[in-house]
């Protein structure tokens, strides 16, 4: 799925992952290679209400929430619009994935 708006052109795809044993997690392979990841490296965990966003860098963190911020403004979406039609997307792909299981 790929979001345009204006001078933004952000191509947003879904990974299902597992939390593991003592919170563990493990990054795609895919999104690995694309972000030049390599076992060591640190990611920031960004959590707004009950998303979660994770980025390679600490800088990108202020960053992503311009652009998020940004975004919003140009559509006039509010905050609690966004993490409504987040929450609602995650349960139709959710629903999606249960059926393809």
């Amino acid at each position: 799925m790929t979001f345009t708006s204006e001078n933004i052109n952000i191509e947003m795809r879904v990974f299902p992952i597992r939390l593991e044993k003592e919170g563990q997690i493990t990054v795609p392979q895919a999104v690995q290679d694309q972000l030049n990841l390599t076992e060591g490296d640190t990611l920031t965990l960004l959590q707004i209400g009950d998303l979660v966003l994770l980025t390679p860098k600490n800088l990108q963190v202020s960053q992503l929430a311009d652009q998020i911020t940004a975004i919003r403004e140009d559509e006039g979406v509010d905050l609690t619009d966004l993490l409504d039609g987040i929450k609602t997307e995650r349960t139709a792909i959710w629903q999606e994935q249960q059926g393809n299981a």
